[in-house]
């Protein structure tokens, strides 16, 4: 029985002109038996069983979706009850997960009517590193449609997030629901996703804590990619010290992500202080004062936050990396077009990399997206046109120079780290905006897009970096970002509890 259908003479002429063969029709029919006969491979790779991650511990409640007073900001997208081992450091923990990480049996629609019906039968790495921690998985947030928006504006269904603070203002891009639930004390702790800023955004403009380790850190396996060099997943809590007791359950390797390259973990929590003598701050003059986007209320609060560092010992001066202001520029075209060729048109997962293929997800999505196409939002209707547009007419001349680089961007902060253990800057340059009101095509991109500025160079990068709440203004949240060393998350959060305890 032949599982793969063999294809006809029109499809491959179709192939042939997309691709320039020029093939006559007697070299089409040559080619069609060629091809068919090749194809004998994939009826043998369909007799073979497939990988797949595995499923370590009993759903105690498979949940439902809540509604009304049963989610009070619409952070979540489901709620459910996965206990995970008797003992360990987050015993009796509660956690919610991004809702495009993989939990075995739970729905993850991802944001988007396109992913409705989808339940993944496998756990994401990060899944099972919890729940063998003790973790009580309770549920999975909301996100934006494909966790492509900055702002939290696209998300699927409605209502989406709101801001705690204020709920005509956005709670700040794709980990907006793991953001309002933690802030709110709905969790503990949550799972976010970080590609453009999606883990310090939320956490700036919701106010809680969130930390984006160095690129590869904490296994992506199992979770819908957007582009392989820039995803990240991290943890969110109300403390510093939460998300290092986090981090140190979640970092190291797990052998199937192609993200991870040399890995070095630490002890996060035994890193901890409330002593910054001897450590030294470098002030990103880049990161203030961005014209026509940063507020003076939140740049004033960055540096009465790092004035805070000071007093308790830490030695503080400014720090120019010019650099920094064409970050947003690299980040663009690399995920315009690494997101077009692996969310879209690889179906979740492209080629040309060894590890784990969540192939269920790859079979749903795959088809969902040809039949569905129309319901993609606007912000990756947006990156799709431009992206396969820029590949198509210029080769991906523009990613891969974006990619190169991206690489003296990161040497260039690495040079300014060699100086300063750590660089500070606000994470958004602006509060909380208020939701478009209309759905046209302009409010929706400036609310999806218009506040990576300070995010996105540390995804080009892969440098770790965390937002810490600094304080408030008008009512709304202002988030202060740290940036440090590849591998150096201790002293990121040595700086973030410092500061949290000076303040109380």
């Amino acid at each position: 029985m032949m599982s793969v259908k063999r294809p006809n003479i029109d499809t491959l002429e179709i192939i042939s002109d997309y691709y320039g063969f020029d093939l006559s029709p007697d070299e089409l029919r040559e080619f069609q038996s060629a091809v068919a006969g090749s194809m004998a491979i994939y009826d043998r790779l369909d007799e073979l069983a497939d990988e797949s991650l595995p499923v370590k511990y009993p759903r105690a409640d498979m949940g439902y979706r809540p509604v009304g007073d049963d989610n009070p900001l619409n952070g979540w997208a489901w709620k459910c009850s996965v206990p995970g081992a008797k003992e360990g450091p987050l015993a009796g923990r509660t956690v919610a997960l991004k809702d495009n990480i993989s939990l075995a049996g739970i729905p993850m629609m991802n944001g988007s009517p396109i992913m409705e019906g989808f339940v993944p039968r496998e756990d994401a790495t990060v899944v099972t590193r919890l729940l063998d921690a003790g973790a009580h998985i309770i549920g999975k947030t909301a996100v934006p449609a494909f966790c492509f928006d900055g702002g939290g504006c696209t998300g699927y269904p409605e209502p989406q997030p709101v801001n705690p603070h204020d709920p005509d203002r956005l709670a700040g891009a794709s980990s907006n629901g793991s953001a309002v639930v933690v802030t709110n004390s709905e969790v503990d702790m949550a799972l976010g996703g970080d590609q453009g800023g999606s883990i310090r955004l939320p956490a700036s403009w919701s106010g809680c804590y969130g930390i984006k380790g160095t690129h590869g850190l904490v296994p992506y396996t199992g979770i819908f990619p957007i582009e392989i060099t820039l995803d990240h997943i991290g943890p969110m809590a109300r403390t510093a010290e939460d998300c290092a007791r986090m981090l140190e359950v979640l970092a190291g390797p797990d052998g199937l992500d192609p993200r991870q390259y040399d890995v070095r973990t630490a002890k996060y929590t035994e890193s901890l202080s409330e002593d910054l003598s001897g450590m030294r701050i470098g002030i990103l003059r880049e990161g203030f004062g961005i014209s026509g986007v940063s507020e003076t209320d939140v740049d004033a609060a960055v540096r009465e936050a790092v004035s805070v560092l000071e007093k308790v010992g830490a030695r503080v001066s400014e720090v120019s990396v010019p650099m920094h202001s064409d970050g947003l520029a690299l980040w663009s075209a690399i995920a315009f077009e690494g997101a077009t060729e692996l969310m879209v048109r690889g179906d979740g997962y492209g080629t040309n990399w060894r590890g784990h293929y969540s192939t269920q997800l790859m079979d749903f999505y795959g088809r969902a997206r040809r039949a569905r196409g129309h319901d993609f939002s606007d912000t990756v209707k947006m990156t799709v046109l431009a992206g396969h547009y820029m590949s198509e007419h210029y080769n991906r001349h523009y990613y891969g120079k974006a990619q190169n680089i991206g690489r003296r961007l990161a040497r260039n902060y690495d040079d300014a780290l060699k100086e300063y253990d750590l660089l500070v800057m606000p994470t958004t340059a602006m509060k909380a905006i208020c939701r478009p009101t209309d759905k046209n095509l302009n409010s929706t991109l400036a609310g999806a897009l218009s506040n990576l500025h300070n995010t996105a160079p540390f995804d080009v990068s892969g440098h770790p970096a965390m937002s810490l709440p600094v304080g408030f203004s008008e009512g709304l949240p202002v988030g202060m970002q740290l940036v440090g060393r590849r591998w150096d998350e201790s002293t990121v959060l040595k700086v973030a509890h410092a500061y949290q305890v000076a303040v109380g």
